[in-house]
């Protein structure tokens, strides 16, 4: 990573699989660092759910030392029950890097997808297809491969790099 460069971690909030990936941005350029899953048995508790998505994730920044991060928002779910369970899984995603000392962006979805593919409504598969793209080594070095949720996740990050970008320029 250049001298200029900030290493993005980018969440997909999910009590079953949390998505996370990781860019290098410096200038114009993105550069896929690592993405995977976190994955938590529904045959748990909430509380050993919700704890191993938390060690999970304090790994990932512990072995990648991300310098900020950012989450996606939720569409608001029908099924109370699911919501909620949802919302502590985007707690633990808010919370695990808030810990580590990183600032935590949220981005919605539409923007999301807006801005890695071109339109607000795209599918799960174009923004596979897009991540790909925009970071072509992101399939040849997980060994997961590129997952849904860690296309999501490098989504994110994309997301926040472009965003990074224009704060930035405002701000000079």
């Amino acid at each position: 990573m250049g001298a200029t460069a900030i290493r993005i971690l980018g969440i997909d909030p999910g009590l079953r699989n949390m998505g996370w990936g990781i860019i290098d941005y410096a200038g114009t350029r993105l550069s896929y660092v690592a993405s995977g899953s976190i994955h938590s048995d529904s045959r748990d508790d909430l509380g050993l759910r919700l704890r191993c998505l938390h060690e999970g994730l304090a790994q990932v920044i512990d072995r990648h030392a991300p310098q900020e991060a950012a989450v996606e928002e939720t569409f608001v779910n029908r099924d109370p029950q699911s919501a909620l369970k949802l919302g502590q899984a985007r707690g633990i995603a808010f919370v695990v890097p808030a810990l580590a000392g990183l600032p935590v962006a949220e981005y919605a979805a539409n923007l999301i997808k807006k801005t890695v593919t071109g339109t607000g409504h795209a599918e799960k598969a174009q923004i596979a297809l897009m991540v790909r793209m925009l970071l072509p080594k992101c399939a040849g070095f997980d060994p997961q491969g590129l997952t849904a949720d860690a296309a999501d996740a490098l989504a994110i990050a994309i997301t926040h790099a472009h965003h990074y970008k224009i704060a930035t320029v405002r701000r000079a």
